[in-house]
């Protein structure tokens, strides 16, 4: 079965200051056992915000190390998923799932990609 790549964007100077609300994290929980229940949650996790992160960029044939915050960001990576799926329509409706817990306020954007095998 092929896997997937979720990329879960999120406008970082939106988000809450505290991070996902406890009613939130209950929800992410619940489906995240339902997930892996079913087979289909390889692995998980969130990101620390960009502050904490440094990009290293190869161009022009030179490597240059940036430290965050990259204020130019608008949208960050904020998490991710790897997923065991039949095909992407499967992938997509887990991601869906997962989307709509978030309270009205967030803005998150996820992007769904076949990891490309051998």
């Amino acid at each position: 079965m092929p896997r997937f790549l979720t990329l879960i964007r999120i406008d970082e100077k939106n988000a809450p200051a505290e991070g996902p609300s406890p009613e939130l994290q209950e929800r992410m929980g619940k489906l995240l056992e339902e997930i892996t229940k079913a087979g289909v949650m390889l692995d998980t996790a969130g990101l620390t915000p960009t502050s904490d992160g440094t990009r290293v960029t190869w161009d022009g044939g030179r490597l240059s190390v940036t430290d965050g915050p990259f204020t130019e960001s608008k949208e960050v990576i904020g998490g991710y998923s790897i997923s065991q799926c039949k095909d992407k329509a499967e992938a997509i409706e887990w991601t869906k799932r997962f989307l709509s817990l978030h309270e009205d306020y967030w803005t998150i954007t996820a992007e769904v990609r076949q990891i490309a095998e051998g």
